[in-house]
């Protein structure tokens, strides 16, 4: 290897371009790069060893991974479960599409949990093999942080794009809701679903947005911010570093108001409902936590499943007005550093953003007691994703300074 495999996506491109490097020079190092430590880290579920790119083109053959939640023609999908070993759909999923006609390289499959809940698979943190990646995306938040691949694709329903790539170390950006297609992605919860990806510098944000098909810029502005605790503050283990971090960025204090008492109840009440009713697979053939999680939903009441909309759509309308004030909101990512493999860790910070239906991103500036990575969360407005890419790359250059 010659130290190819660690560039970020948007300096890999720019040397590419300026034929300093080839892409293939670039995908053979992150081929020896899995070689060398997907023994340890097991974070892929199939890899093409044998890519042909293509330079002419807006990605020009850049490596990508795939979450294996998301159907590809050209690998086998399983969704995490036995039940679907070999499974081999009949088309991309149209996430996938969009990469592959701007000139990406489907490298393979990243591992997910069972049906993106919460059964770990056997993927493993870089930084710590007795930890947690974090979940559901967990294999592609491992790969990116471990230079096997500058960018990869997740999913996040709950938490599961910006918690692992907090304890990973790594950039998760999760778009407004709707705005990336989830077309041949298995759903979970649909009105909670979100296409995501993991990078690892924040201009490379705009290059993966855009190639998924939403034009996106990198603007400088000099953000308003916003540290937003939640209510769930009491379960972060990080405290002082979250405080400290907000404090140096001058950011002002935010208290949400009484409409947004519960609404992580909420969320798991909508996601527990929606996936009971999506999930069509045999219940005897699901592991014992996942039926679980499905028998809960089962049990949600179409009572409580109308009051947690109703509910949500109020702090929608809340957090909309309160965005006239911020630019984005800080707040942790996860509770803290990883947990323990048996665990994928707890969504609690991300879970209301994604029922809000905010753009959201993890910034990997922090360092926990253990050494280990914490990430910064930012939350921005509905629908303006550019406005919070803006205000993140400020963040993280001063993160950085």
């Amino acid at each position: 290897m010659s130290g190819l495999e660690r560039l970020g996506a948007a300096e890999a491109l720019r040397r590419i371009s300026r034929r300093e490097i080839s892409a293939e020079e670039l995908l053979r190092d992150c081929l020896e790069r899995i070689e060398q430590r997907e023994p340890a880290v097991q974070a892929w579920e199939a890899i093409d060893r044998a890519p042909r790119p293509t330079e002419d083109s807006r990605l020009r053959g850049l490596p990508v991974g795939v979450k294996d939640l998301i159907d590809t023609a050209d690998f086998p999908t399983a969704y995490g479960s036995a039940i679907y070993r070999g499974h081999r759909p009949e088309a991309d999923a149209a996430c996938v599409q969009s990469l592959r006609r701007t000139g990406a390289v489907i490298l393979g499959k990243t591992v997910t949990t069972e049906f993106a809940v919460y059964t770990p698979g056997k993927t493993k943190n870089p930084h710590d093999l007795s930890r947690t990646p974090g979940g559901s995306s967990s294999g592609s938040a491992a790969a990116v942080a471990d230079f096997m691949v500058p960018a990869a694709l997740g999913t996040q329903t709950a938490g599961s794009v910006i918690r692992p790539a907090s304890f990973c170390g790594v950039i998760g950006w999760k778009p407004s809701f709707g705005l990336l297609p989830m077309a041949d992605i298995h759903p979970l919860a649909p009105s909670l679903d979100t296409l995501g990806f993991f990078v690892r510098e924040v201009e490379d944000v705009p290059l993966l947005m855009t190639a998924l098909g939403v034009p996106t810029q990198l603007r400088a502005i000099e953000p308003r911010l916003g540290f937003c605790r939640t209510e769930e503050w009491p379960l972060c283990q990080t405290k002082d570093l979250i405080e400290s971090a907000a404090g140096k960025l001058g950011a002002e204090e935010v208290v949400l108001g009484p409409s947004f008492g519960g609404l992580m109840q909420s969320q798991i009440a909508i996601m527990g409902a929606e996936a009971a009713r999506s999930m069509r697979e045999d219940r005897a053939r699901l592991s014992p936590r996942l039926r679980e999680f499905l028998d809960a939903g089962a049990r949600v009441t179409a009572e409580q499943l109308e009051a947690a909309r109703a509910q949500a759509e109020i702090c929608r309308r809340e957090i909309d007005a309160l965005f006239a004030r911020f630019d984005a909101l800080i707040t942790p990512a996860a509770n803290g550093e990883a947990p323990p493999l048996e665990t994928t860790g707890d969504p609690a910070f991300a879970r209301i953003w994604t029922l809000l239906g905010t753009p959201a991103v993890s910034l990997p500036l922090l360092e926990g007691p253990s050494g280990l990575p914490v990430g910064l969360q930012l939350v921005g407005p509905r629908g303006e994703d550019e406005r919070l890419l803006a205000a993140a790359n400020w963040v993280a250059q001063r993160g950085r300074a």
